[in-house]
């Protein structure tokens, strides 16, 4: 079983297997990949920690799951949002630390052990959130980069107490670490950010432009860089994580992020199949009947303090409850670096095998569990937002989040969404002069659309709160752009539910999906694909006869796109 061939087929064979099951309970495939490795370590078809498969390859799924996050995290965007993740990343971080090495001092660890365990408990998967971000299209929304800043800030912290945990020699081999190691760390960090300023502003464009007229050559240039940085963050004593995301952040306002994207989704997601399979591998099931009770009560603690934990922070800030909720739900689980930490204490004889095996196993329970929540976020939060309006500040919102600038109106349109199609429907409305109300979950694209006097609200239409503030009643006409069906339906499902009968156009992705969405209620189905093949045939059956509509056309349609764009402030 030592041949990669064999053991790829084993791992995939088994997922996709596993894989199928799962979807017909419309649960997330991670499910499937952490249960096939759970079955590959129960098993021993194969040893899979000398498996050469599960020691590289997974490593490269985290690269491009981060280097493609990076892309999409406009620093702009989350402006307004750095003095709410860095404190409530760091005091939830330092709570919940404490009352976790409580809670294991309580089941009978050591003092060490404990403290081991209590930091590992602190932490939350940043791979898995940004996986269930990607599936639910929800990587753009304000819980999705609350959620993502706060991982990334925990990462940088990890990686600052893995230096504290175990200090190596310099790069330079000079010793300067072992004796100033925060100091030597200070230093590597601006050497790290520094460059990634440097190179994004003044070289990386030329690059890209230079290589952008051949795709494939573009394809391969992107890789190269994403490794090179990767390379030059690990050189420094960093890690795959801080050097994949800062490569990614690199190409954000890049006019060509949009095709490496493209290129590389594809291969994200054999990599990161392998990444939660090597997860499930991590459990050690020798010692399982030893380990299970305090497994339980490790989960349980992820699960249930852990997010009231972060639900108390951010409701200081003035978040609104479906926010705190989508953002402390995002990270209720527990992340593989803790597993890297406590395998640093045992490896240095300060943590016990029954430790890491507990705390390996609560990892790979806290993320079922996870997955499953957030898949089915929408219908947790229609049973606790009532429990949730605790957590809410009564007197104060964050600037994000309030709503008083939107005035009572009559005969407007809503408009949900304002990226590329709902951006050009935006436009036209202004344009026209047609009263409309805007509903976006992007902050930077809300920023926009207030600069340039719209009305606009921040929200998701899954929250009942957002449609409320939408004022329907009074409304002419309703077009959403949102790819999800589901968004879709339950917006279908309140308008049926308060008896308001106006036009309503949705989008949906497949032929099957706009059948779903015509029977829930819609008047209009727009399907992307199919527009613009109906497009195509309307100009070939009106100028086909006629040779001269083609003569010139490349430069006239050149022209128009530089002088227009597919969404309010898209780079």
């Amino acid at each position: 079983m030592d041949n990669i061939f064999v053991q790829l087929g084993i791992i995939l064979g088994i997922s996709s297997v596993l894989g199928y099951g799962v979807v017909r309970f419309k649960l997330p495939l991670i499910i499937a990949y952490l249960i096939g490795g759970l079955m590959i370590a129960a098993t021993a078809i194969f040893d899979p920690r000398a498996s050469e498969v599960l020691h590289f390859l997974p490593e490269v799924g985290i690269a491009f799951v981060l280097f493609l996050i990076g892309m999409e995290l406009d620093l702009r965007e989350i402006k307004n949002l750095g003095k709410s993740i860095l404190l409530a990343g760091t005091l939830q971080i330092f709570i919940t630390t404490i009352l976790g090495a409580s809670l294991a001092k309580v089941l009978g660890f050591g003092p060490v052990e404990s403290w081991y365990l209590g930091v590992g408990l602190a932490f939350s998967s940043t791979i898995l959130v940004i996986k269930l971000l990607i599936d639910k299209k929800d990587e753009g929304s304000l819980y999705g980069k609350l959620a993502v800043g706060i991982l990334v800030l925990e990462d940088l912290l990890a990686v600052i107490l893995l230096v504290i945990l175990s200090v190596s020699d310099s790069a330079l081999g000079l010793g300067f670490q072992q004796a100033f190691p925060i100091i030597a760390l200070a230093f590597k960090a601006i050497l790290l950010f520094g460059t990634i300023l440097i190179l994004s502003r003044f070289v990386l464009p030329s690059v890209f432009r230079a290589v952008s007229k051949q795709n494939e050559l573009l394809f391969i240039t992107a890789l190269a860089w994403c490794f090179l940085y990767i390379s030059f963050a690990i050189f420094l004593g960093f890690s795959v994580v801080i050097g994949a995301f800062l490569a990614g952040m690199a190409l954000a306002n890049s006019p060509f992020h949009y095709q490496i994207q493209g290129r590389i989704k594809p291969l994200r997601e054999f990599f990161v199949a392998l990444f939660f399979v090597y997860l499930g591998t991590q459990v050690d099931f020798s010692s399982i009947g030893k380990i299970y009770p305090l497994t339980l009560l490790f989960t349980g603690y992820t699960l249930l303090v852990k997010p009231t934990i972060f639900l108390l922070l951010l409701g200081i800030f003035g978040f609104r409850k479906h926010t705190m909720f989508q953002t402390a739900l995002s990270l209720t689980h527990i992340s593989e670096f803790s597993l890297i930490i406590l395998l640093v204490g045992f490896k240095s004889g300060v943590i016990s095998q029954s430790a890491l095996t507990t705390i390996a196993l609560s990892t790979v329970m806290s993320m079922i569990a996870a997955s499953v929540m957030i898949t089915h976020s929408g219908k947790l939060y229609k049973k606790l937002k009532g429990f949730l309006s605790f957590f809410e500040r009564k007197n104060y919102k964050h600037a994000l989040e309030r709503w008083d600038h939107i005035q009572d109106m009559e005969g407007f349109v809503i408009v949900i969404g304002a990226r590329k199609v709902g951006g050009e429907i935006v436009k036209l409305l202004k344009k026209e002069k047609i009263p409309q109300i805007v509903l976006d979950f992007n902050p930077h694209q809300v920023d926009i659309l207030l600069k340039e006097k719209i009305p606009v609200l921040y929200g998701d239409m899954g929250d009942p709160e957002v449609l409320d503030g939408l004022n329907l009643g009074n409304a002419r006409m309703i077009i959403s752009t949102s790819a999800s069906e589901e968004d879709n339906k339950l917006l279908l499902e309140d308008l049926r539910s308060r008896r308001i009968e106006i036009p309503v156009i949705v989008r949906a992705e497949t032929a099957d999906e706009a059948q779903n969405l015509y029977k829930a209620g819609a008047d209009f189905v727009i399907i992307p694909e199919i527009l613009a093949g109906d497009f195509l045939v309307e100009k070939l059956r009106d100028h086909l006869p006629d040779g001269t509509f083609f003569k010139n056309r490349a430069e006239i349609e050149l022209e128009k796109l530089s002088r227009k764009t597919l969404a309010w402030g898209e780079h």
